[in-house]
């Protein structure tokens, strides 16, 4: 059950995005004039970048998860038949977070004794209680 990048893909692409919004905030060319004049101006930029590098760190971790991936279906859960296969596209999902919308890749399998549809890529995926 392969995972869906590779940890050094993960952290370039988090590390291209910290840079960038620290580029937005803190720009290293002194001639560029810094955003806000007051703190609530400072804080809120910080959140707004803040939330864009929290969502991002989250869609790579998920994508690092080794169950991201899957090569079978596996035993249908309404049924528990073996007659199962996975579909060919997989879905892009939007979970919602505090920090923002998140996308999660998932897989779709399907079983044929019951018609039944689920997902056995992101079964630990799943919100918090």
């Amino acid at each position: 059950m392969p995972a869906l990048t590779t940890r050094q893909a993960a952290r370039q692409r988090v590390g291209q995005i910290m840079e960038s919004a620290l580029e937005r905030m803190i720009p290293a060319d002194g001639s560029k004039p810094l955003r806000g004049s007051v703190f609530a101006d400072f804080e809120n930029q910080a959140y707004e970048v803040g939330n864009e590098v929290l969502t991002a760190l989250m869609e790579e971790r998920a994508k690092l998860e080794q169950n991201a991936q899957v090569t079978e279906a596996g035993l249908c859960p309404y049924c528990t038949s073996e007659r199962t296969y996975l579909e060919k596209e997989t879905i892009k999902e939007e979970v919602r977070s505090p920090s923002g919308p998140v996308l999660i890749q998932r897989q779709e399998a399907r079983c044929r004794a019951c018609d039944g549809s689920f997902s056995p890529s992101t079964a630990r995926l799943g919100l918090a209680q």
